[in-house]
């Protein structure tokens, strides 16, 4: 079943229908779902569909071949092609009068082994394929190529695109298109767990509980998620165990560069670098708090994929327990104990992209031009402050705070969340609660009492976007 996409899938159609030449640029990282989603864009449409491996230019170029004559019914009819533009000349003469689609999937690999790869269809484009009909779209993994060698402003194919998606994971609600069957308590710790990459989304049971799940798939030295991240950090990068130590380090709580540095040992400069690379890989992202300049000095860093937070989290450290077969015994004191404060943050999280969504269908007390998390000083108290959520346009700022526990949320987390926001200067200000568990008799009453107060809990949030959805 094809899941979420629509709008990437909607855009590719509008620009099959131009029935003009059309060259887009797709890529994003590993497991993601960009060959699934080109696979049913190419759907009962007249295509050839290529995926490149790791070979060398010459067997690259016979696996061209054979798939581009198959496709016309030429094989054995006329040669292999022995040169890459005549092979793009041959597709440029077949698309003439007749809508057709080039996938070239795992791009990089065809212009790693052969360098010379862009020049030749930037030269090919401008001579031959422009007055076609056909749609070209080359695909990749490598983010940092695509971005560097494709799409950066130094590369010969600078200017022939015309589309580009990058293709990001599923948020929370899309996600949830997996996990119907569970609770909406299990459908975020499901979350916290898988992320929203599609391909580990399709790993779980949902016939069984989440805890029953994370036992088979995660603490099982023969499952899936054993070895994943480690399979995606040695396909990707150089010295896998120095990343290894970055991701761990940022996963148990060290968010700043120099806490990560002291903890892994290596100085700020060599760390930073690391750091970058697993950003382009779509494992970590930069964060600075709403309003300050990308150059903060108060920037952290934290893990963007939750598979990969959970693993370094709760599997990595554990591998002589896994090893042993203490699948109960990990589970019960090593993340049942700590996994309430785990999905803490997945749920803030998942407020921001809930605010994001209302703030798309206009369903919220003002239309906000950023969002984000913000801490830095309080001249007042003289002390560090921490806002979960802050969204602001010219004149106006919703504040959201937001709290995964066992128990009804209090005035004191109202009152806590009012002080701090007399640091910003702004006369219509708005706050959101957002509460695991709902919130305490004082709280509805005050928030009935003051139009400016609005309360959502788990149910709430879900049930919220995902109805409208379904209507």
């Amino acid at each position: 079943m094809f899941i979420g996409r629509n709008n990437e899938l909607n855009e590719l159609n509008r620009l099959y229908n131009s029935n003009k030449f059309e060259f887009a640029v797709v890529y994003g990282r590993r497991r993601v779902g960009k060959t699934t989603l080109l696979t049913e864009f190419c759907k009962d449409k007249s295509s050839i569909f290529f995926v490149a491996e790791e070979h060398n230019n010459k067997r690259n170029l016979e696996n061209f071949s054979d798939t581009v004559l198959s496709h016309f019914n030429m094989k054995g009819f006329i040669p292999d092609f022995n040169q890459w533009d005549m092979a793009f000349k041959y597709i440029g003469k077949m698309s003439e009068d007749k809508r057709l689609i080039l996938v070239i999937d795992e791009f990089p690999y065809i212009a790693t082994a052969n360098k010379s790869i862009p020049s030749i269809l930037q030269n090919i484009i401008d001579h031959y394929l422009k007055d076609t009909k056909l749609f070209l779209i080359i695909c990749g993994s490598s983010m940092s190529f695509m971005e560097k060698e494709v799409l950066s402003y130094k590369s010969p194919l600078f200017g022939r695109k015309t589309a580009q998606f990058k293709i990001e994971s599923f948020d929370f609600f899309t996600s949830c298109e997996f996990f119907k069957k569970y609770s909406n308590e299990d459908k975020v710790f499901c979350y916290g767990v898988l992320g929203g990459i599609p391909q580990y989304l399709e790993k779980f049971d949902y016939n069984l509980s989440v805890k029953e799940n994370i036992k088979n798939s995660f603490f099982n030295k023969n499952s899936y998620f054993y070895d994943e991240p480690r399979n995606i950090l040695q396909q990707e990068l150089r010295e896998p165990m120095f990343y290894n130590s970055i991701i761990e380090t940022i996963a148990k709580g060290a968010t700043r560069l120099n806490e990560i540095s002291t903890k892994v040992g290596e100085s700020s400069d060599k760390c930073s670098k690391y750091i970058k690379n697993l950003c382009e890989l779509g494992i970590v992202e930069k964060e600075i708090p709403l309003g300050e300049k990308q150059s903060s000095r108060k920037t952290i860093y934290k893990i963007k994929d939750n598979m990969f937070s959970f693993w370094f989290r709760f599997v990595f450290g554990n591998t002589e327990l896994i090893e042993q077969k203490k699948i109960d015994y990990i589970y019960e004191k090593k993340v049942a104990t700590f996994i309430s404060n785990y999905l803490g943050f997945v749920f803030e999280e998942i407020c921001i992209q809930y605010l994001r969504r209302k703030n798309f269908s206009k369903d919220i007390p003002f239309i906000f031009e950023s969002i984000g998390r913000w801490w830095g000083n309080n001249p007042k108290k003289r002390r560090e402050e921490e806002i979960d959520i802050i969204c602001r346009n010219n004149d106006q700022i919703l504040f959201g705070e937001c709290k995964w526990r066992n128990e009804t949320l209090g005035m004191e987390v109202v009152n806590s969340l009012i002080e701090k926001s007399q640091i910003f200067n702004c006369e219509n200000k708005y706050y959101m609660f957002f509460s695991k568990c709902g919130f305490k008799d004082d709280v509805i009453e005050f928030s009935r009492n003051h139009g400016n107060i609005i309360l959502l809990d788990v149910d709430k949030i879900i049930d919220d976007v995902l109805n409208i959805e379904t209507q």
